[in-house]
């Protein structure tokens, strides 16, 4: 299988450098990346012309604001064919070896989908189940977007990324586009749960925490937007109302199990976002969308 990285940017230029160095050299015959422009477009022309001159093999698109639009875009801008789809961010770098380890989890008639591990300068944000273990409502959370490994034609036939969420989406609800992806693809294929491949925990991309350089009121708003997106995604998906319940409440507890730059001080802001979500409206926030720069 082709391997497709589709990396949706507002223009970071030092960071989409380091994320297309660390894929130099790596790619097999067939594999591509795709980078969709929100900002600063000619420059991430240039720079994809740039590394598209040493040989690799990228191109360059722009789009509308919003992460879940810009991946559509960039998986539309592919090459023709079947590919495995993922979604770096373009702060994401891909340590030595781990395409090759990727190719070994993918290349096989039946592939359908699978997740990897993402990496902070903490240490892994989730952890994953054993190999072998079922896709399910429960552990889908810990696979993020980065993480993703989709066939496009399987993300073609369930539509794709919901444009109406994600960062940047044109709602309230500024995150879980991943997940919602997943749930939809274990709902149209309920075969996934039993053919999700979970990779190693040697396989991983290293990126930043969620946190990472933001002034406390930025923070706390990305906070109060990642907390709407979780709890309309719960709602959307039918969890159980207790575990809906419990999960509000446990926003109260974000900044006493999440280490620095988290504050205690960081719980208030999570748990009226996770409250929003839960009832499906947002209580007098100006801004709602979760990143600016």
């Amino acid at each position: 299988m082709n391997v497709g990285f589709v990396v949706t940017t507002l223009g970071r230029l030092e960071a989409l450098e380091a994320l297309l160095a660390s894929l130099d050299g790596q790619l097999r015959e067939g594999d591509h990346v795709v980078l969709v422009a929100q900002g600063r477009p000619d420059e991430v022309a240039a720079l994809a012309a740039d590394f598209r001159d040493r040989g690799l093999p990228v191109t360059a698109t722009r789009s509308e604001r919003g992460a879940s639009k810009g991946r559509n875009t960039g998986v539309a801008a592919l090459p023709p064919g079947d590919f495995v789809v993922n979604f770096p961010n373009d702060n994401t770098v891909f340590p030595a070896g781990v395409v090759s380890k990727l190719h070994d989890a993918v290349d096989h008639a039946d592939f359908l989908a699978g997740g990897f591990t993402s990496w902070d300068e903490r240490g892994p944000k989730t952890e994953l189940p054993p190999a072998g273990t079922e896709l399910d409502i429960w552990n889908v959370w810990a696979v993020i977007e980065m993480g993703i490994l989709l066939r496009r034609s399987l993300f073609d036939e369930i539509g794709g990324f919901d444009e109406a969420i994600g960062p940047g989406a044109p709602s309230p609800w500024q995150v879980a586009e991943g997940t919602d992806l997943l749930l939809r693809a274990l709902e149209k294929r309920p075969e996934l749960a039993r053919r999700f491949a979970w990779l190693p925990h040697d396989v991983y991309v290293e990126g930043i925490s969620t946190a990472f350089g933001l002034t406390r009121q930025e923070r706390r708003r990305k906070m109060r937007a990642y907390g709407r997106g979780t709890g309309h995604a719960m709602s959307v998906h039918r969890y159980p109302w207790w575990w809906r319940a419990a999960f509000t409440l446990a926003g109260l507890l974000y900044g006493v199990r999440n280490p620095r730059p988290i504050t205690l001080g960081d719980g208030w802001p999570m748990f009226v976002g996770r409250l929003e979500g839960a009832l499906g409206r947002t209580f007098g926030q100006r801004s709602m969308v979760s990143a600016t720069r």
